[in-house]
């Protein structure tokens, strides 16, 4: 069912045309999307509603206005389920489908990059928390890496992968279980070990029938930084994909 609301979702051109305006700038207003399609304002939300139940579209409130995000995981879903199969070289998006939906900036009112994620999940949402804050999980999912912190405001908030060697070093900042979780993040492989730590927000939501709406919002990017770039062409993509996996079948995908 998920896979057919995308589908019709992507049958439109005009649906096309609105993700096209979102890759090339996200964090969209409603009147600026408008402006940028001959139709009407409430064409142009009939449309976004659409976009929004198959998951290629998000939203967040910002002040007062309501801001629009390209969200890629349902399509890199869609990609991994069959490309796999072939041994293609995975694709983070669907730019080999002319639609380029690997990653998207996010700017908010201040200019800045910010990254928006949103997936569901068929698990109930105290089981999606202990994959996000477990090492046991993270292992599985995470690039193999295996996620040492207590959850403890203050404490550190480290990847390390199976070696020992840590690889993502940062704090918790909010710990709300099993909610919300806001901690920093530096990347330590170069070249993104020399930008300054941004911050990561987790946030988990309980939907009738036993599933868990996740939203990962990564802000506070000083811009366009190496890190920046790097999570933007996938890695947040190929992460929340892969959880997602793991959480409903029991294994994780294939690494690509």
């Amino acid at each position: 069912m998920e896979d057919k609301a995308v589908f019709r979702a992507l049958a439109d051109a005009s649906r096309r045309q609105l993700l096209d305006l979102l890759f090339e700038r996200d964090g969209r207003t409603l009147t600026d999307l408008e402006s940028g399609l001959p139709m009407t304002r409430f064409g142009v939300m009939k449309h976004l509603r659409i976009l929004q139940e198959a998951g290629l579209v998000t939203t967040r409130k910002v002040g007062r206005e309501r801001l629009h995000y390209l969200n890629p995981i349902p399509i890199q879903l869609i990609s991994d389920r069959w490309m796999n199969k072939y041994a293609v070289a995975r694709a983070s998006a669907l730019a080999d489908l002319k639609t380029a939906l690997e990653g998207w900036s996010s700017m908010n009112t201040d200019t800045k990059p910010r990254l928006v994620y949103q997936i569901i999940i068929n698990a109930p949402q105290q089981r999606v928390w202990e994959a996000i804050t477990t090492p046991e999980f993270t292992s599985r999912y995470y690039y193999g890496s295996a996620l040492k912190t207590d959850l403890a405001v203050g404490s550190p908030f480290t990847y390390h992968m199976p070696s020992g060697a840590p690889v993502v070093e940062g704090t918790v900042v909010v710990s709300d279980p099993p909610n919300r979780l806001v901690h920093t993040y530096h990347s330590l492989w170069p070249p993104m070990h020399e930008d300054a730590p941004t911050r990561v927000t987790w946030e988990l939501a309980a939907l009738p029938g036993g599933v868990t709406k996740v939203t990962v919002i990564h802000d506070d990017f000083a811009g366009e930084t190496a890190t920046y770039a790097g999570l933007q062409s996938g890695g947040w993509a190929w992460i929340l994909s892969n959880l997602k996996t793991l959480l409903e079948t029991g294994e994780p995908m294939p690494q690509g």
